[in-house]
């Protein structure tokens, strides 16, 4: 599948130069712009045979203008010169009718100079390899082909290989010019197991910067076969209060509500659970949560955040005390604060905070020291629907995964249903030691002490 790809003669910060120059002649007091250019490669099968093929190839640019204390945005995949001055033009037209945003402002050239990027730091984010398409399928194939070997049982939902390449310049109008390389390769399964008439599924994947770091086929594959066949025979739980573990696949839902709650975006609405809980315990004492955009070969990592401010590592649980929010510059002119270099944007519309890699550090004991330690309880692989305030911090989903009977793991568990509060969860939480850094949510097994489970 071709997307559009539109040449220019101007190179590419001769076309963001323009574009400022443009929207100032024509009466913008500040401007800010951002060029993406995203490529990749896809293919996707099932029983070995070809069922997709898809390539992406796409050019965008959005900008950003401001008069006084209005602003508007405008996206275009039209990357011509007469075009670049028309956008610039027509954006300046609708701020100038915008209605006055107080807290909205590009980063000052003061800003810039507090916060500078460390250029000297090598994040190694892109991976140049463009792997072809007999590679992929052959890939995906092989995948497929070791999770089908390991039972009779077994079905495949489909295998797929893909590649993507993401570039990123952001210019503003107060002399910032940033470019940021991307990559992304990834391997995954599907498998159904069926016994009996009844059907289980379940997947596997691997997804790295760098195509070298991915998992084998063979890793992935057993992988996902295995998932799938230990569901069989899965039955209801008893309703109950129990220890709950969440398997790393769920636990980055839990670092994601963290995320959100402390998005400064959702205190300045007024509409987190944890919006009075800033510089107060809320964790164990022993539990740390930071975001750090130096990683190397991390997904999340970045040199410079969505405004041009230099990115830092920021620790916001400190030995399970709430120390920080993630803000942008709005967000942290309303809390009266100083951004932390965690704004996000896309093509369209403001900033707002965002993470890079966020983390929730390690504990010292083991997942299994963790399933060892419980008398009954619920190791949870998989969530189900959703039903979580973060106005209130109530928390209700489904789940499946398995029975834990004297420290051991005793028989799959389907069609249950586990209810909390997020305070209560976070005060209860324990972290095990092992970490993927695979993802921009790094979060390893974690346990909550008591739940509500009901089933049968």
């Amino acid at each position: 599948m071709e997307k559009n790809k539109k040449k220019i003669s101007l190179s590419d910060k001769e076309a963001l130069e323009l574009i400022v120059k443009e929207a100032k002649k024509q009466g913008a007091s500040d401007v800010d712009v951002i060029m993406s250019k995203s490529k990749g490669l896809s293919a996707s099968i099932r029983y070995g045979k070809e069922e997709t093929i898809e390539r992406y190839d796409s050019f965008d640019i959005g900008l950003r203008v401001f008069v006084g204390k209005k602003n508007s945005s405008i996206s275009s995949n039209l990357i011509t010169k007469d075009n670049l001055i028309k956008i610039s033009r027509k954006a300046v037209e609708m701020a100038k009718i915008a209605p006055e945003d107080k807290y909205a402002s590009i980063a000052s050239s003061e800003m810039l100079e507090m916060n500078p990027v460390n250029s000297s730091l090598d994040i190694e984010s892109f991976d140049k390899t463009e792997t072809e398409i007999f590679d992929l399928i052959n890939n995906a194939c092989k995948v497929e082909e070791y999770a089908l070997k390991l039972s009779k049982n077994l079905k495949s939902d489909g295998a797929e290989a893909s590649w993507g390449h993401n570039e990123i310049k952001l210019l503003t109008s107060n002399g910032f010019f940033g470019r940021k390389k991307s990559s992304v390769n990834s391997i995954s399964a599907v498998m159904i197991a069926e016994k009996n008439n009844k059907m289980e599924r379940d997947y596997d994947f691997s997804s790295k910067v760098f195509l070298n770091d991915i998992q084998t086929p063979k890793k992935i594959g057993e992988k996902a076969a295995n998932r799938a066949l230990s569901k069989i025979g899965s039955t209801k739980p008893k309703t109950g209060n129990y220890p709950i573990i969440f398997d790393p696949r769920v636990a980055r839902s839990i670092l994601g509500h963290i995320a959100s709650a402390i998005n400064g975006s959702s205190i300045v609405r007024g509409t987190s659970f944890l919006k009075e809980f800033y510089k107060k315990q809320v964790f164990p004492k022993d539990l740390n949560i930071l975001d750090n955009p130096f990683i190397k070969k991390g997904p999340g990592s970045r040199l410079f955040d969505g405004e041009g401010i230099g990115t830092r590592k920021t620790v916001f649980v400190n030995n399970g005390v709430l120390d920080n929010w993630l803000l942008d510059i709005g967000t942290s002119l309303q809390l009266n604060l100083s951004t932390n270099g965690n704004a996000v944007r896309g093509l369209n519309g403001s900033p707002s905070p965002g993470i890079s890699n966020f983390i929730l550090e390690p504990g010292k004991s083991s997942p299994e020291d963790l399933v060892a330690d419980i008398k009954e309880g619920f190791l949870i692989t998989e969530l189900i629907g959703s039903s979580v305030s973060l106005i209130t911090g109530d928390y209700s989903r489904g789940a499946s995964g398995f029975w834990i009977k004297n420290g051991k793991i005793s028989h799959p568990i389907s069609e249950a249903t586990i209810a909390g509060n997020l305070i209560d969860m976070f005060k209860d939480m324990i972290a095990a030691n092992d970490v993927d850094y695979s993802f921009s949510m790094v979060c390893p097994t974690l346990m909550i002490k008591n739940m509500v489970v009901a089933g049968s």
